[in-house]
């Protein structure tokens, strides 16, 4: 009977955020390693399908870096990286939207098995996700900097109660296809549908003052001592471009950005329907 209260509890915990976010738009961004982990996945979309069946919206947009890089590596192709980018010429552009489609189609059959209606949508088509050459200080060849983003396709799809699942490709003016960072996509995506959260799923707890200190985890920043970290390199190496793309969300519409541990089991559904959350908020 206590074990039966206690669940009791829970649901009424959660019941102000479920009608809170009733219809709401949640874009989930999920890539790295712990995607091509089956058990780990398989519990971040049973949490995507619980959402979509509680009313909210989710969008889920996917990376798929080691999938790749182990694509080219048995292609005997060598992978080159500039600051975190893929240098991307049009034979490591092919792999890498195979690799995605791959992904992608892997998603959508087991969201809809966990009962679900999903879709997927490559970014380069029907004008998704607009882009141009992004500029660094080498050639990265086809990879695109967002410039513009139509979610008229996302919610059409939204409002049929689907759950939309975003291949980070994007499409330039000069008609070619090109490689776009995940984290961006998800941001540009989130601002585009003025999305209620934007939630980067990592294989970290969140946000660490000292990455050796466990005590030292932060559950809450403003975007302003989030920039503050990053400029007293507190933040390094791939935390920035999350951390980065959530200060850009907020600044643009977005009312809650999250970076949690894709590892802890439900913890996107902890860190959206609990008081305590599980992961770092970073808010305006």
């Amino acid at each position: 009977m206590e074990e039966a209260i206690k669940k009791a509890d829970v649901l009424i915990e959660a019941l102000p955020y479920i009608k809170k976010f009733h219809k709401k738009i949640i874009v989930i961004k999920y890539g790295g390693s712990i995607l091509g982990e089956e058990k780990i996945r398989k519990g971040i979309l049973e949490d995507i399908v619980f959402l979509n069946f509680m009313g909210l919206r989710p969008v889920l947009v996917h990376g798929g870096g080691p999938n790749i890089s182990s694509a080219l590596r048995a292609s005997g192709k060598k992978t080159e990286f500039f600051e975190g980018m893929r240098v991307t010429d049009t034979a490591t552009l092919k792999v890498v939207e195979e690799e995605l489609q791959t992904l992608n189609e892997l998603i959508l059959k087991e969201v809809s098995e966990l009962g679900a209606m999903a879709i997927g949508l490559n970014g380069k088509d029907k004008n998704i996700i607009q882009v141009e050459k992004k500029k660094a200080k080498v050639d990265l060849g086809l990879v695109g900097h967002i410039v513009g983003i139509d979610n008229a396709p996302l919610l059409e799809e939204l409002k049929k109660d689907k759950v939309v699942v975003v291949l980070p490709m994007g499409r330039g003016k000069d008609k070619k296809t090109y490689n776009v960072n995940a984290d961006e996509v998800a941001a540009n995506i989130a601002r585009s549908l003025e999305a209620e959260k934007l939630v980067l799923l990592t294989d970290v707890k969140g946000i660490m003052r000292n990455s050796d200190d466990p005590h030292s985890f932060i559950s809450t920043l403003t975007t302003e001592e989030a920039k503050g970290l990053v400029k007293d390199r507190i933040i390094q190496q791939g935390m920035i471009p999350k951390v980065l793309a959530c200060i850009d969300a907020l600044d643009n519409g977005v009312k809650k950005t999250h970076i949690i541990d894709a590892r802890t089991p439900h913890g996107l559904l902890l860190e959206i329907f609990t008081d305590q959350g599980v992961g770092t908020e970073i808010i305006k």
